[in-house]
């Protein structure tokens, strides 16, 4: 899930268990039995930022599915991008140490494949 704002903030959370403990990345998590990705994702990203968007709201960015991109195996990531207004309050909450704003333009190092998911983003935002 990549939320951002008009001003050029996109919001991490610190993952809080492997892999990538105390690194940031984009929130997210696994499809339920049931569920569509794209309320996956407006529900990860609930449970871990605090942020709540409707799931129709989302623009799809693309599917990343490279081998070797997660350590634990074989994932594939549905990437959704969440306008949001600038100054949205978050707080931690499932999975995530914190949660918070970065600029766009200065990222800290992010896990998995994360960066490039921004990066495919960058241009719509």
């Amino acid at each position: 899930m990549v939320a951002v704002t008009p001003d050029g903030q996109v919001l991490l959370i610190e993952r809080d268990w492997p892999p990538y403990e105390g690194q940031w990345a984009l929130p997210g998590g696994h499809v339920d039995a049931g569920e569509h990705s794209r309320q996956a994702a407006a529900r990860e990203l609930a449970e871990e930022t605090g942020l709540h968007v409707d799931a129709r709201d989302l623009r799809p960015v693309g599917t990343w599915a490279e081998p070797g991109r997660d350590p634990r195996g074989r994932y594939a990531t549905d990437a959704y991008l969440a306008l949001v207004p600038a100054g949205t309050p978050v707080t931690a909450g499932d999975d995530a140490r914190a949660a918070r704003w970065f600029p766009l333009d200065g990222l800290p190092p992010l896990a998995f494949d994360h960066a490039d998911i921004i990066a495919a983003v960058r241009p719509a935002c």
